[in-house]
């Protein structure tokens, strides 16, 4: 996306490339047609909507990915792939007897697991929003899993579906 500074930047291009041909062409009138180019109905509109060229406006977050704790390949596994429905996005040891690093996702959610001692403590828990609760609830108690039936908790302000994986991490997948 062009910055407010960028875009005025452009007005004053095109209003020196434009003053051999049509010389009437002032600097307001060049910042209007630069607003119609990014779209915009006129400057005023333009310098409302864009944002601000200075260092603060730079930093910009991605979503976080959290790394949880694991121990036993098998049963992450079983918990993560089979249960909940992740796939695998990579995995990676230094060594083939090295412990795992796992990048798993699902629907847009993106969880690492690593067995390595210092990336994480067991028992973290993972606050997870999301939209329709119900589904997944009914997905997860049909698969009958042998370690957890999961099911929704009502809350003053939304839905709670509550898991535990095999290491003592717990997911909660919330609904407001």
């Amino acid at each position: 996306m062009i910055s407010l500074e960028q875009a005025k930047q452009m007005a004053k291009r095109l209003r020196v490339s434009l003053q051999a041909q049509s010389p009437q062409l002032s600097h307001s009138g060049a910042l209007e047609l630069v607003a119609q180019q990014l779209g915009y109905k006129d400057w005023n509109t333009a310098a409302a909507l864009l944002p601000p060229d200075s260092p603060a406006a730079a930093i910009r977050f991605d979503k976080p990915i959290p790394i949880l704790r694991s121990f036993d390949e098998t049963k992450a596994r079983e918990f993560y792939l089979g249960f909940l429905g992740f796939s695998v996005e990579f995995e990676h040891r230094f060594e083939a007897d090295l412990p795992l690093y796992l990048g798993i996702s699902r629907d847009g959610l993106q969880l690492h697991l690593s067995e390595h001692h210092g990336d994480a403590s067991p028992g973290a828990t993972i606050f997870v929003p999301m939209h329709n609760i119900e589904p997944l609830r009914d997905e997860l108690q049909a698969k009958r899993y042998g370690y957890g039936r999961p099911d929704i908790v009502e809350q003053g302000w939304g839905k709670v579906l509550e898991v535990y994986d095999p290491f003592g991490n717990r997911i909660r997948f919330c609904q407001s």
